[in-house]
């Protein structure tokens, strides 16, 4: 058994808040600098440029991507063999999410209540915290921000078996371009596919958190990633809606298992940055 203080764990959160809001993946940056040199669009390539430089000003500067620091998005991999002291994980999580969001001066963007009130939590909390224990004797930490341009423009279809791939297929064509320019495209596309409304919604946000060079291990999924891609890319929508056929860098695709007469699909959508940032404890 190997113990944890939970002040380790909101130390590490803090760094991941200030991280995932300044600095761009390493492989979407790639992406977007292969979309600059390939775009056929001249509007489109200058954005894609401008998009560049942005990041480069955002790393250098250590200030945020996008005025949209989003809500906190967590994923935990806790292993079996780990002991957590000082502290609930959960609470040691959101001392990190306002410990980041207001030393490193991010934008606060989390109302307590969603309807009547919706007055601003003023620390960003609380984050959104998916747990998942897993064999070790370590935490595996990763946060990514999302804003409400892209998240707004998600979708769920609960289709049923007989909808098939083309079922998919069409879901995610139909919720890109019902997308527009909103989300500031090009955008990360995650879809989930099984489990029931709530899986298929997490599996989507999982594949939103992935990198962009990254593929589905299994070889069906990777080529239907690939498929989503191209035909998203032939909407036209491009870079920041003006045009283009880099609609999109990535489509990442998760799936489980689900009940016989179930076809649940998601898809969540991420900006041209898809923020994320991960470590290890």
């Amino acid at each position: 058994m190997r113990e944890i203080h939970a002040d380790v764990i909101r130390d590490t959160i803090a760094e991941l808040a200030v991280k995932a809001c300044c600095v761009m993946p390493e492989s979407t940056l790639q992406a977007m600098r292969t979309a600059s040199e390939t775009e056929p669009s001249p509007t489109g390539r200058g954005v894609l440029c401008q998009l560049l430089e942005n990041a480069d000003i955002a790393a250098r500067e250590q200030a945020p991507i996008c005025q949209d620091t989003g809500l906190a998005v967590v994923f935990a991999e806790i292993g079996q063999d780990v002991h957590i002291t000082g502290g609930l994980f959960e609470d040691a999580v959101n001392a990190g999410i306002a410990k980041g969001y207001v030393e490193g001066y991010l934008r606060k963007s989390s109302v307590a209540e969603p309807l009547f009130e919706r007055i601003n939590t003023r620390d960003n909390t609380p984050g959104i915290i998916h747990i998942s224990l897993v064999p070790g004797d370590t935490i595996r930490l990763t946060l990514a921000p999302k804003g409400a341009g892209s998240e707004n423009k998600g979708a769920l279809y609960m289709l049923v078996p007989a909808d098939g791939i083309e079922g998919v297929k069409k879901a995610v064509v139909e919720t890109v371009r019902h997308a527009g320019a909103s989300p500031c495209p090009p955008m990360v596309i995650g879809v989930g596919i099984g489990g029931n409304m709530e899986k298929a919604c997490l599996l989507a946000k999982k594949a939103c958190a992935r990198d962009v060079d990254t593929r589905n291990a299994d070889e069906r999924y990777a080529k239907l990633e690939d498929e989503l891609l191209e035909l998203v890319n032939r909407i036209g929508t491009g870079p920041q809606g003006l045009g283009g056929k880099t609609t999109a860098f990535k489509v990442n695709v998760e799936f489980c298992a689900t009940h016989i007469a179930s076809l649940p699909v998601a898809v969540n959508i991420n900006c041209n940055a898809a923020r994320h940032a991960s470590a290890v404890i």
